[in-house]
């Protein structure tokens, strides 16, 4: 885990909120001068706790309202079948995350398409047609919320017990 101070949390949260903030701008919002900020938001970016920035698009706007959480289980689950499925998955227009889980299921995808019916033809004509399928399960996202402001973890010695 990267050893991050009050500085460095307060830039990450200056920018979470808005990457595309100046640097002057991130500066006046955290209290240092411009120098500082860039020096300190750089070094963050060579450490790697700042990985890059993100779009977020408004999937409605680009034809793509009906947001879905697949489960897959894949059989039998040995690393091969695994990896591929991964990659596969990954790759299609639909998927917007793969998530490679424990317990029941081996996956969940979460996908956005136009409506309804192209859900259930991307899990009937896409999904279960690979051989490696054993179950499916889909469950229709109402609605989704998202904490895109992540707050690093306290070093050991000042959290609470």
């Amino acid at each position: 885990m990267a050893d991050l101070d009050e500085l460095d949390t307060a830039i990450l949260r200056a920018l979470q909120h808005d990457a595309r903030r100046t640097n002057r701008d991130v500066a006046a919002a955290v209290g240092v001068s411009p120098t500082t900020a860039l020096d300190r938001t750089r070094a963050l970016r060579e450490r790697g706790v700042i990985a890059g920035a993100r779009l977020e698009v408004d999937l409605a706007k680009v034809g793509r309202p009906v947001q879905a959480m697949v489960a897959v289980r894949v059989r039998p689950p040995t690393r091969a079948l695994i990896e591929g499925f991964r990659e596969w998955a990954a790759r299609l227009p639909e998927v917007l995350g793969v998530f490679v889980t424990s317990g029941s299921e081996d996956f969940l995808l979460h996908v956005a398409v136009p409506d309804n019916e192209h859900l259930y033809a991307f899990v009937i004509d896409r999904l279960t047609q690979r051989r490696e399928i054993a179950d499916v399960r889909t469950s229709i996202v109402y609605e989704h919320l998202r904490n895109d402001a992540v707050v690093p973890e306290p070093p050991r010695a000042s959290r609470p017990r």
